[in-house]
């Protein structure tokens, strides 16, 4: 199903009581995120989204942990399970062989196309501009200091909107925001996004400023877009159509030449300086350590529309499990498609949330040559935000790489240190802190594949232990009436 509005989505969560309305009084500095951080480490139907609905010192409320847990987040997508957006994407990448030899008509792949591709829907009088604000004050909305050392309070959930002033193409990124005062805030942009890409266009163009919109409170599927590591040339709002199976809508700015998801809770509207730069950070990260502070750009808030009686939504990131690892997750099951497409040996993917999206890959593979592991870790190294992971491990195919245990046997007993480990020099993630060089250094590969003779191992490959088919059969029938 497709959530209207975030409105819409809560509703669902609480009809389920996976939501829970916090009436008490708290502080919007340090303790939400205290209080969501306890709440996203527990098990079970304990670790719930939370609606602070008495802020101190603001008029809205505040939610937190909506994408917490698998099963919220499939409700998010509208599936049952994250892996039935893979399985749609699989059906679609089923497209016929066409060929004079089978005269398949074009017109047969039109359902095809209108299934995958829902372009947005432009409206006037949207929600989103119910009140707008033409002097903004950034004081008025509940923005969390999460961490003890952050910078400042910061926006956690933003959908930045932008266009490349040479193509005019929409990117849809979500890269936080420090509040500097009541019309300024920090723009994090690393420099491997497509944002900065925008920013640094319009710089070389002679531009003073790049215009840019933020919006805080969507539909689910439309902030889970904004994360999704999509090809530059993909329009984040057409690929939110595509999951949510309808078309986005989206209404003009009022200040501004961008559109914006019209049933958004809060727009920030404004511009980035490109002359311009501010210290940004130390910010409490996914990693569970603190980025370090830098110079960013700065955005400056011109306008701010919103919904009456707006809600704030909002995360905290820190030490795994929170509730960014979910997020992450579905990126790992949704593209796996579509990296099979591309190396069809691969499996399956697991990238643990001890390994905060970009640390650890593990991907099991079909091995029908000698150093295919080889071939598949550099396959991954050069695709697009893969090539900031620092650890891949391979596996053969009948080895779970959802199960971490079996993983790790297989690491620590199939590998031979001087054959097995590949370190290779490349990028790697701004906020990687162990490399002795900012943004790149060394990563490893663990071939942990069973080595064949073809790849100098001259000695016998001992058989794995595992019991008869017969007595496990016998052992079956006999369970019920061994009492264990």
């Amino acid at each position: 199903m497709a959530y209207k509005d975030l409105r819409e989505f809560m509703a669902a969560l609480e009809e389920r009581g996976w939501l829970k309305r916090i009436k008490t009084e708290v502080s919007a500095q340090l303790e939400i995120t205290e209080i969501t951080d306890r709440v996203s480490k527990l098990s079970g139907d304990k670790n719930v989204a939370l609606l602070f609905e008495n802020v101190r010192g603001y008029d809205y409320p505040v939610l937190m942990n909506a994408f917490g847990s698998y099963e919220r987040m499939a409700l998010a997508l509208g599936v049952e399970k994250l892996d039935d957006v893979a399985d749609e994407i699989r059906e679609i990448l089923k497209l016929p062989y066409v060929s004079l030899q089978n005269k398949l008509s074009v017109v047969s792949l039109i359902p095809m196309a209108k299934r995958a591709i829902n372009f947005p829907k432009y409206v006037k009088n949207a929600p989103c501009q119910e009140v707008v604000e033409t002097e903004p004050d950034l004081d008025k909305l509940p923005i969390l200091k999460c961490w003890p050392l952050d910078g400042g309070p910061f926006v956690t959930l933003p959908l930045v909107f932008t266009k490349n002033p040479a193509t005019g193409k929409r990117n849809v990124g979500m890269y936080r925001l420090q509040k500097y005062d009541k019309t300024t805030t920090g723009m994090h942009w690393h420099i491997h996004k497509n944002g900065a890409d925008n920013f640094r266009d319009m710089k070389a163009q002679g531009g003073a400023r790049l215009e840019a919109a933020v919006a805080i409170g969507t539909d689910p599927v439309v902030t889970y877009a904004a994360t999704a590591p999509l090809p530059r040339d993909i329009d984040e709002m057409i690929f939110a159509g595509f999951l949510r199976h309808k078309s986005v809508e989206l209404t003009k700015c009022k200040t501004v030449d961008l559109e914006v998801p019209a049933t958004a809770e809060f727009i920030l509207e404004g511009y980035v300086d490109t002359q311009e730069s501010r210290r940004e950070g130390p910010f409490g990260d996914h990693t569970g350590y603190y980025s370090l502070a830098d110079d960013y750009p700065v955005f400056h808030v011109t306008c701010i529309t919103h919904r009456r009686d707006p809600i704030y939504f909002a995360t905290v990131v820190g030490k795994p499990p929170m509730e960014d690892c979910y997020l992450a997750k579905a990126t790992e099951r949704i593209f796996l498609p579509l990296l099979q497409q591309m190396l069809p040996e691969v499996v399956d993917i697991n990238m643990p949330l001890e390994g905060v999206f970009h640390d650890c890959v593990i991907v099991s593979i079909k091995k029908t040559f000698p150093m295919q592991a080889r071939k598949v870790m550099h396959a991954f190294w050069g695709m697009g935000q893969m090539m900031n992971v620092k650890m891949i491990i391979v596996v053969d195919a009948h080895v779970n790489v959802q199960d971490l245990h079996e993983v790790w046997w297989r690491v620590y007993n199939n590998i031979d240190a001087k054959h097995d480990l590949e370190i290779v020099e490349g990028p790697l993630d701004v906020l990687d802190h162990s490399s002795p060089m900012p943004k790149w250094g060394a990563k490893l590969g663990i071939d942990a594949t069973k080595t064949w003779p073809e790849e100098g191992h001259a000695r016998e490959w001992p058989e794995e232990i595992a019991m008869s088919e017969d007595v496990k059969r016998l052992v079956d029938e006999k369970w019920a009436s061994l009492g264990l």
